[in-house]
């Protein structure tokens, strides 16, 4: 277990060292949630006033927790693109051999994307703040909001090390983040899930996400609910993430 916690440290400080002496690497996964924060809140904001929309927190809160859910899982998958980098430059390869326990690979990578995200979520929650974000639950609530977040960035890196480990290239860039994308915008995005209509509100009553979404959601305005359904939908996700990211391992391990 040391061997493996020293494996994952060690790749995660090189990670984060990387990550800040290339602001080009950071700065475009901070603007991209930003950008949709204030498109959304803002542009869209007088939803707040449609018949049955009783979200109590307001509309910039009602946003924040789908753009911070964005946000880590997309500071997921950009870590994705770094592993796959990091093959196509040879050094993945030379780590696989070097680390006598290399599912400490994927630890360091999981703990170099949280790091990343986190100044994320930091610079995101300012900015709701000053944009007047009304808040209504407790620590306990705020808390919970932020560990779904957490386990919902490690489930994008999951997912985006298991494509990049098998295929070992940036250009399996798209099918990291699609899945993901659609699957974020195919849930109540821009008003609760009882005002959609037509075949979005069926698909996004299946949608395993907005469970997590509408948990997220009660958390900010300090009205918890489907909080179970969202454990579980993450706990399975995260189960599944594992087996993929450590099957990928084993195919870029076989690879050579």
């Amino acid at each position: 277990m040391k061997s493996r916690l020293d494996v994952a440290l060690a790749l995660a400080y090189r990670q984060t060292t990387v990550l800040f002496k290339n602001p080009s690497l950071f700065v475009p996964p901070m603007l991209f949630p930003l950008m949709n924060f204030l498109a959304f809140a803002g542009g869209l904001s007088r939803l707040r006033h449609v018949p049955g929309f009783d979200f109590h927190g307001g509309y910039t809160a009602f946003q924040f927790v789908f753009v911070l859910l964005q946000s880590a899982a997309f500071g997921g998958v950009f870590a994705g693109f770094g592993i796959a980098r990091d093959f196509e430059r040879g050094f993945a390869r030379r780590l696989l051999v070097a680390a006598p326990q290399r599912s400490g690979i994927i630890m360091g990578y999981a703990i170099a994307a949280l790091v990343r995200w986190s100044m994320i979520a930091l610079v995101l929650t300012t900015v709701g703040l000053v944009a007047g974000m009304q808040i209504g639950g407790s620590g306990v609530d705020l808390f919970g909001l932020y560990a779904l977040a957490l386990v919902f960035n490690q489930i994008g890196l999951l997912w985006a090390c298991g494509v990049a480990m098998r295929f070992r290239s940036v250009q399996a860039g798209p099918l990291m983040q699609t899945p993901v994308f659609m699957l974020l915008f195919l849930a109540p995005v821009y008003v609760p899930l009882d005002l959609l209509r037509g075949w979005i509100h069926a698909v996004a009553r299946l949608n395993p996400l907005t469970f997590i979404l509408e948990a997220g959601r009660g958390f900010i305005q300090g009205e918890p609910t489907q909080v179970g359904a969202a454990l579980a939908v993450a706990g399975g996700l995260v189960l599944l993430g594992v087996v993929w990211a450590r099957t990928g391992l084993a195919r870029a391990e076989r690879a050579g």
